[in-house]
């Protein structure tokens, strides 16, 4: 079972890099997506540079990923080894990635909530002036169709794989 297990976290390590990969090759042009729609709603898209907003790769949109995808990858690779900490650290890092990945959906689906607040926080009266859900949904937007099929797969996979590896070492 601790074979199953670690092939899940592979699986789940895959799905969080793919989330600064998606964002890298895409997130340019999100960004020009949403500074045309800022220039439809008379703000000057700079605004986005001078408060360190990105759309791309950059930052913790690839430290917290790849951070993840490392530490699954060294979970599994002590599950494949059969090693005796295998199962209590699956039980910690299976199921911190199930919650994390909990908190992650939530923030997409109160996106705009989320970055209004944000905008108000910044005390920035350009910021307070943008339309939030057109400039989110321009960016959004910009990304391939595909990305949002690519979204529901790494949320099962992430959901799905770390409860399956949380059973095969519960049961094993």
């Amino acid at each position: 079972m601790n074979t199953l297990a670690a092939v899940m976290q592979l699986f789940v390590a895959a799905a969080f890099v793919s989330i600064p990969i998606v964002r890298h090759r895409f997130g340019p042009a999100a960004k020009a997506a949403a500074e045309a729609e800022l220039r439809c709603q008379n703000v000057r898209p700079e605004v986005l540079e001078e408060n360190n907003l990105r759309f791309d790769a950059g930052g913790h949109e690839t430290v917290a990923p790849v951070a993840v995808a490392a530490v699954m990858t060294a979970v599994a690779a002590v599950n494949f080894a059969g090693a005796a900490p295998a199962q209590v650290l699956t039980w910690i890092f299976s199921s911190l990635v199930l919650l994390m990945n909990a908190v992650i959906v939530y923030s997409n689906l109160a996106a705009v909530r989320s970055v209004e607040a944000a905008f108000r926080r910044k005390e920035d009266p350009e910021l307070a002036r943008v339309e939030v859900q057109p400039f989110l949904q321009a960016a959004e937007d910009a990304f391939p169709r595909w990305v949002r099929a690519q979204t529901y797969l790494r949320n099962t996979v992430v959901f799905g794989g770390s409860t399956v590896a949380l059973i095969a070492v519960t049961l094993r």
